[in-house]
């Protein structure tokens, strides 16, 4: 197979998407899981300093990681529909990995319009005090709602992933689907209300189930049971 081909094309769009995803993905488990405990327990000086100085370098590969993640998928789709026809996205292959794409649109949506906008007020402040200056009173409140679409992002990924993986390893339906409407309705209310709670919900210290690294993991695993289930039973 030469590179200069089709197929060769698809290939290098799956290795970028993989080199590209395990940059954006492995960089938001480490804000989750690393960074924001960290923040938590380190004293004012230490943590403006990273704020300053690591988070922007931090940031940068996120969110320019998680661009790239979604243009080669994005190619690798049009490559497939162009290849299939409509008829692909019929499939479990093509049920599978739309359901994963669409997971993974919504997260990489939220890097660039609430993460990374939130992300640069909380950094202007950190400066802006570290130089004399009066705090940003928005930084506050951006910084806790980068943290709730961050935690969305992590709860949606686990999801994500396995549907990514599903649709060549683990077929959801062998037949001609039963309710494919039914199926896309039910999971992207399921999607609609979660980012819903990411961008309206209380960005005050109110307790909810994004706001510890438990809950954040079980929740994913709950989402992808229920996504597995709704499926199974509407496919």
């Amino acid at each position: 197979m030469s590179l200069f081909s089709i197929e060769g094309l698809q290939f290098l769009m799956r290795w970028g998407h993989f080199l590209a995803g395990i940059t954006w993905i492995g960089l938001l488990y480490y804000f989750n899981f690393v960074q924001v405990p960290f923040f938590a327990e380190t004293d004012p000086a230490v943590r403006s300093g990273a704020i300053q100085k690591l988070v922007p370098r931090a940031l940068w590969w996120f969110r320019w990681g998680a661009l790239f993640t979604f243009l080669t998928g994005l190619t690798i789709l049009l490559i497939r529909g162009g290849q299939g026809g409509g008829a692909v996205w019929s499939t479990s292959w093509g049920v599978a990995i739309l359901t994963g794409a669409a997971l993974g649109t919504l997260m990489f949506l939220n890097v660039w319009l609430v993460i990374w906008p939130k992300q640069k007020i909380v950094i202007a402040s950190t400066v802006a005090v570290a130089g004399g200056a009066t705090a940003d009173p928005r930084a506050g409140p951006a910084g806790r709602r980068a943290l709730l679409a961050s935690r969305t992002n992590t709860l949606l990924s686990i999801p994500m992933l396995f549907f990514m993986g599903a649709a060549s390893h683990w077929p959801l339906f062998t037949e001609q689907p039963r309710s494919l409407g039914g199926y896309w309705l039910a999971a992207l209310v399921i999607i609609a209300l979660i980012e819903l709670n990411a961008l309206v919900g209380s960005a005050g210290p109110t307790k909810k189930p994004l706001d510890t690294h438990p809950r954040v993991i079980m929740s994913g695993f709950i989402l992808a049971a229920i996504f597995y289930l709704v499926a199974k039973g509407l496919l």
